[in-house]
């Protein structure tokens, strides 16, 4: 097996790591120091998060009259251990035997980096559209965690569009490119009126391409699809960015693997760390312990995203907030939901720290008579973790079922 590289990158989430010890040296320490968990938040803000003041807390009662000197002291000692537990996880990761082993199913179109792939079945044909900037099969991710091959087994006929690695001529691709293009033929390759589902990024290019080809479209689905970006707290910072991504984009046209990461590191800095930790603490032999590998792998096996769609999705999406503003459009088009009058179906993750309900509940208000689905789950959870089956995998399948045919 190939050495793992992840979590990528490494670095970032090891400064991340370290950074709480040096700002525990460097912040004042307020005397007397908090005694009790309902202490008022510190006023240089660290800890920052509510557990942390409960920790801070906790620590203080337990010393009693401690200088502030001993307080800090003993908030160092309990950060080096997390980070000894953070790199025992990493290690714990690294050298994990499991791997994904699916053979992918029949390819029945390509172009280019794209490919349709064909989960077989007699059913209700639905083809499903990832996002530009992972690869697509996280919905068909492992033995037992694969959306795909749940849907084929339950009679259904599941079609999935990798978009594939981008080379020289994808890294040239707006969004149009890919919806009034790449979609759109992709469409054409598929079944007549078939049922189209996005996932993430992917769920804006579906309802753009459903909208432009209700002939080839009958019903929609949209899985954790951000819709208003006004409501993502991030959305303002990493418009900001874009600029100064120019430089790094410049040499191959694109937004690297690595950058792309550390965009997603931003929407939740610590999160990384911890569920290393945690990761550390399972049995190895353990379905979890398998799960979260196979996952992990995933997210660090990303793809580039073409310097063009980079621009609009951050510029426009996050900077400008043009969907919801209804001012996004497809070669000249604006997008509007309520153009779309098939059944539709929307699947809101309750625990999406990239996609928060806020951000995806608009798109439902905006579709006529849409069934929107909350689902007890986070952003990739949703699709592919643990209680996915329970969490989207039935009740999509139960509403593929209720559709008229």
């Amino acid at each position: 097996m190939t050495p793992r590289r992840g979590p990528r990158p490494l670095n970032l989430h090891l400064i991340l790591g370290a950074s709480r010890g040096m700002a525990a040296m460097m912040t004042p320490l307020p005397n007397p120091l908090p005694s009790g968990p309902g202490s008022p938040s510190w006023s240089n803000g660290w800890p920052r998060s509510k557990a942390g003041q409960a920790e801070a807390a906790r620590i203080a009662a337990q010393l009693g009259n401690a200088s502030p000197e001993a307080f800090r002291g003993a908030v160092l000692r309990r950060l080096w251990r997390e980070d000894a537990a953070l790199l025992r996880g990493l290690a714990a990761y690294r050298r994990h035997p499991h791997a994904r082993r699916l053979n992918d199913p029949p390819v029945i179109w390509q172009e280019g980096s794209a490919r349709l792939l064909d989960y077989g079945g007699q059913g209700r044909p639905i083809l499903f559209v990832p996002s530009l900037v992972n690869r697509a099969h996280v919905l068909d991710l492992d033995e037992g965690a694969s959306l795909m091959r749940f849907l084929a087994a339950q009679g259904v006929r599941p079609l999935l569009l990798d978009w594939g690695w981008p080379g020289t001529i994808e890294r040239r691709f707006t969004l149009t490119d890919h919806i009034a293009g790449r979609l759109e033929r992709a469409l054409m390759a598929a079944p007549q009126g078939l049922v189209l589902a996005g996932y993430c990024m992917g769920g804006l290019l579906a309802l753009a391409a459903a909208q432009r080809r209700p002939d080839r479209v009958s019903a929609l689905a949209l899985l954790a699809t951000p819709w208003d970006f006004g409501a993502i707290p991030q959305a303002p910072t990493m418009a900001k960015l874009l600029p100064g991504l120019e430089p790094m984009m410049a040499p191959m046209n694109a937004l690297g693997v690595d950058m792309l990461q550390s965009l997603f590191a931003m929407l939740d800095p610590y999160s990384i760390a911890e569920k290393f930790r945690a990761f550390g603490r399972l049995d190895p032999d353990s379905a979890r312990a398998r799960r979260f590998v196979v996952l992990e792998d995933w997210l660090n096996d990303g793809v580039p995203l073409a310097a063009p769609v980079a621009r609009e999705a951050m510029g426009e999406w996050y900077g400008r907030n043009t969907p919801a503003r209804g001012e996004w459009a497809v070669a000249g088009l604006p997008v509007v939901p309520g153009d779309w009058k098939g059944p539709s179906f929307l699947a809101i993750p309750a625990r999406d720290r990239i996609v928060p309900p806020a951000a995806a509940l608009p798109l439902a208000a905006a579709l006529p008579g849409a069934q929107v689905h909350l689902a007890r789950a986070g952003h990739i959870g949703m699709v592919a973790g643990e209680n996915a089956e329970a969490a989207l995998w039935r009740p999509l399948l139960d509403w593929l079922n209720g559709l008229q045919a």
